[in-house]
């Protein structure tokens, strides 16, 4: 079976960040008709990534470092990533 591209998106996280927690959505439905949106879908996602990697990080360090992680997925359709991006630290403060 061919993995989906939110399967491909949690392995190559889980690869670069070695998170505590994880969790991939794929929200392409709720973008039908927008830009970047395809009929097949698998284009806009909401990625919520826990990991001691991203201490001492700025918001936009680690959205560089997650977008570099899948630059693959953006070269072939995928649109859009929604990022909540946190340190087990700020995780357990929420």
């Amino acid at each position: 079976m061919t993995p989906t591209r939110a399967d491909r998106i949690r392995t190559a996280l889980e690869a670069a960040f070695a998170p505590a927690e994880v969790a991939v959505t794929d929200d392409s439905t709720r973008h039908i008709g927008h830009a970047g949106a395809r009929p097949e879908g698998e284009t806009h996602y909401s990625v919520a990534v826990v990991s001691p990697a991203f201490a001492g990080q700025s918001r936009v360090a680690r959205s560089r470092a997650v977008h570099e992680a899948l630059a693959a997925e953006f070269t072939t359709g995928m649109h859009a990533l929604a990022l909540r991006l946190m340190t087990p630290e700020e995780a357990a403060r929420r």
